[in-house]
């Protein structure tokens, strides 16, 4: 990706404000954060339904409020291990626009943090080189203390993962 169109992905989440604020949560010892309006509930870990022939990411599904959903694991789309399950575990439930459909999507993590506010002014684009992550899957990191939060771009991810499983059928 270009340097260009990284910082436009970048400029376009802070768009509209020069705070926003995020939901918190750790993946295999990194905090990552959404916007707190995609969220629309915090669960603890349900029974799933694995679906054969899908894409490890999105492995499964899950009865949410009497629909199905995917249950997503950002680690495998980050390339991290899977992990097991822990006593701190939950599922993030999130409404996002895929392609023009707003689509209920459950988010498996290994700890919810906090609701917070992040500030534009100590939000940076991913750098273009040395990432362990493809760069398109991160909109922006954003230091707080001694860390950084990482913002995943999840139309990139859910897009790309979507046009993967197209090609391979």
């Amino acid at each position: 990706m270009s340097a260009t169109a990284a910082a436009g992905r970048f400029d376009n989440h802070w768009s509209y404000a020069e705070e926003v604020e995020v939901l918190t949560f750790d993946l295999n010892g990194e905090t990552f954060a959404l916007e707190a309006v995609i969220v629309q509930e915090i669960l603890d870990l349900l029974p799933e339904t694995a679906v054969p022939g899908s894409q490890p990411f999105v492995a499964s599904v899950i009865n949410f409020r009497g629909k199905v959903i995917p249950l997503a694991d950002l680690r495998l789309a980050f390339g991290m291990e899977a992990a097991e399950a822990t006593i701190d575990s939950r599922i993030i439930v999130i409404e996002i626009d895929l392609q023009g459909e707003q689509t209920l999507v459950g988010l498996r993590t290994d700890k919810v943090n906090e609701v917070t506010t992040l500030a534009k002014t100590a939000s940076e684009a991913p750098p273009s080189i040395g990432m362990r992550w493809r760069a398109d899957y991160i909109n922006c990191l954003v230091k707080r203390g001694g860390e950084f939060i990482i913002l995943p771009n999840l139309q990139a991810i859910f897009s790309s993962r979507r046009d993967a499983a197209g090609a391979a059928s």
